[in-house]
């Protein structure tokens, strides 16, 4: 069985589970009208608004923050989520990062990371992304992720978007760019 509160570590960032506690720090590093710009969520910077979606991380039971490990400091969040999955899959996604993380090799750390763990125990990870998000469409595709043709319809605060679905699957992680990053781990 998938454990979805692990504690995932790596030389450049830690995943860990997220708590209550967690809050002021993660909003503040939300808290930044451009780390959503072009997301189909784009007020997710407001506190009532991140607020939601804090709330619903925790209920979740999957949700991660990231710390740079030498400092401990929140720089963004993800988790998994098993209420779009199909058996034998998990979603990895609402994954934010502060701006100044952009470029660098977090966000392919954290999915590396949270997609070796998932292989582990399921076959597939699932990716959903807003059709109108093509910074995130683009990145996703980067690690290793294929386009599918399954896609549905959330409502946002921001209205109604329809999301695309992408996977990776076990022979696709061991082949594709995230798997390196995985053999780094500390475990």
């Amino acid at each position: 069985m998938l454990n979805r509160q692990p504690t995932l570590t790596h030389p450049a960032v830690t995943l860990r589970p997220a708590t209550a506690d967690d809050w002021p720090a993660l909003f503040a590093a939300a808290h930044d009208p451009g780390i959503w710009e072009g997301h189909p969520a784009h007020d997710r910077w407001q506190e009532p608004v991140f607020s939601a979606f804090f709330d619903d991380g925790l209920a979740s039971g999957g949700m991660l923050v990231a710390a740079e490990p030498a400092t401990g400091v929140l720089i963004g969040s993800s988790r998994f989520d098993l209420g779009r999955a199909e058996a034998g899959e998990v979603e990895v996604g609402w994954t934010f990062l502060v701006r100044r993380h952009w470029g660098s090799r977090t966000n392919h750390i954290m999915k590396a990371l949270m997609v070796g763990h998932a292989l582990q125990n399921v076959e597939r990870v699932i990716f959903l992304i807003g059709e109108t998000n093509i910074r995130s469409r683009t990145a996703i595709t980067r690690i290793g992720a294929t386009l599918t043709d399954r896609q549905m319809t959330a409502q946002l605060s921001t209205g109604p978007v329809t999301h695309l679905y992408y996977s990776i699957d076990r022979a696709g992680f061991a082949a594709g760019p995230l798997f390196p990053l995985w053999e780094q781990r500390i475990s």
